[in-house]
């Protein structure tokens, strides 16, 4: 029997990342950025206004620090403005917020410094050169790096690619997973089930979880137990995956059946790992590209946490992210919960925060057996237990892995 960090090492060697690709900014984001994005020009691009108020020579308005300061206006920039202006010593310009400022003027006065007169103004406090404006290149100079290489791309990064004006980037894209259920009691959700037959809910459930891990996910749907006819469609899908996930009839003699189909595919180990629920999986790369491919239970929560704890790592590293693993948070048990001997434990759970200490703690849910899909749609997190530990008592510590959040 394997352990769990055993298993999930030889998953993550064979992790390939996608060659990087050029998009549009707009399909970039929460993606990792495969270049240095060199801004070829500054921004702001040019000296603006911060406010809406008016330009000035900054020396023209420092006797408003006794006595007020009149100043004729002499226009007004708007914008969109492209006309350049250049402003005389004792003179000044209406502008608004994100206008260039004319030459010479060096700040701006906001409104509420003045009596905003339209002819004349009366300004009645001064400011510093620089106040209110924007400089050029105050938030980007020409040649800084706006993106870095293996950044995230998330609204702020998008939004600082469209102002260097940038309308594609080259990323490293989703990896592509394809997501077949086997089994000839499975039927999709779309018909009624007859007698011994059960919906299809893996493909469903792994397909949802392939994406929220960040995949391009396909999900194939149901293909009998027919080993020649699970063999065809594999095949097909490893030319067109990074990853291939097969779930159901993965144990005794199904588990045989399969293997032995994909065999001139490549060798798909299936073995016991100490874990549970899951604890019976298979992996292998198969075909010429070698294909990291799994077999996964066919009970949808033990093939849930065996994603969870195997496959969505890989996504995650294909994805290029320097940490491939959900965040975990030590948590007291609100009531005990026991585990297996020998194998390493992914309890469900109720992560919540106790309202006075801000400490964390965490309410085991349906751990009285593998099968109770409906727990694990109420839970946020999973407790892993140790394979040394058999009982966790209400108030000790567990370690707590966190799932999606909910809304």
């Amino acid at each position: 029997m394997r352990s769990v960090d055993e298993q999930l090492a030889r998953v993550l060697t064979a992790a390939v990342r996608p060659a990087p690709v050029r998009v549009a900014i707009s399909e970039a984001q929460g993606l990792l950025c495969a270049e240095e994005v060199v801004a070829e020009q500054a921004l702001p691009g040019f000296d603006q206004a911060a406010v809406d108020g008016y330009a000035v020579r900054s020396v023209d308005v420092q006797t408003a620090v006794d006595e007020s300061t009149i100043l004729p206006i002499v226009g007004e920039i708007g914008v969109a403005s492209r006309q350049p202006r250049r402003l005389q010593p004792g003179q000044t310009v209406r502008v608004a917020t994100g206008a260039p400022l004319p030459t010479l003027a060096d700040a701006v006065v906001p409104l509420d410094y003045t009596d905003q007169h339209p002819a004349k103004v009366t300004v009645h406090r001064p400011v510093p050169s620089a106040a209110f404006v924007r400089r050029t290149g105050e938030d980007v100079q020409t040649g800084d790096v706006a993106v870095r290489r293996g950044a995230p791309i998330g609204s702020a990064q998008v939004g600082l690619l469209a102002a260097v004006g940038r309308d594609k980037v080259l990323v490293h894209p989703r990896p592509r997973i394809s997501v077949i259920s086997v089994g000839d009691e499975l039927v999709d959700v779309d018909r009624t089930p007859g007698q011994g037959q059960v919906y299809d809910v893996n493909s469903y459930a792994l397909a949802a979880a392939a994406r929220d891990a960040g995949a391009e996910v396909t999900r194939v749907g149901v293909v009998g137990g027919d080993p020649a006819r699970l063999r065809e469609v594999v095949e097909g899908r490893l030319l067109l995956s990074e990853i291939v996930v097969i779930a159901g009839g993965v144990g005794g003699a199904a588990g045989e059946r399969i293997a032995g189909g994909l065999a001139d595919l490549g060798e798909l180990d299936v073995t016991r790992v100490r874990m549970h629920p899951g604890s019976v999986q298979g992996f292998g790369r198969l075909g010429p590209d070698e294909i990291p491919t799994f077999a996964l239970p066919g009970n949808p929560v033990s093939s849930l946490v065996v994603f969870e704890a195997l496959v969505r790592p890989l996504i995650r590293a294909a994805l290029g992210k320097g940490n491939p693993h959900r965040r975990t948070v030590d948590a007291e048990l609100v009531s005990p919960v026991s585990s297996r001997e020998g194998r390493r434990g992914f309890l469900r759970g109720q992560l919540l925060r106790d309202p006075d200490s801000g400490s964390y703690l965490v309410q085991p849910l349906g751990t009285s057996g593998s099968h109770l899909l409906a727990s694990l749609a109420e839970a946020n997190c999973l407790l892993v237990v140790g394979e040394d530990t058999t009982e966790v008592a209400a108030g000790e510590q567990v370690q707590v892995r966190f799932l999606s959040q909910r809304a």
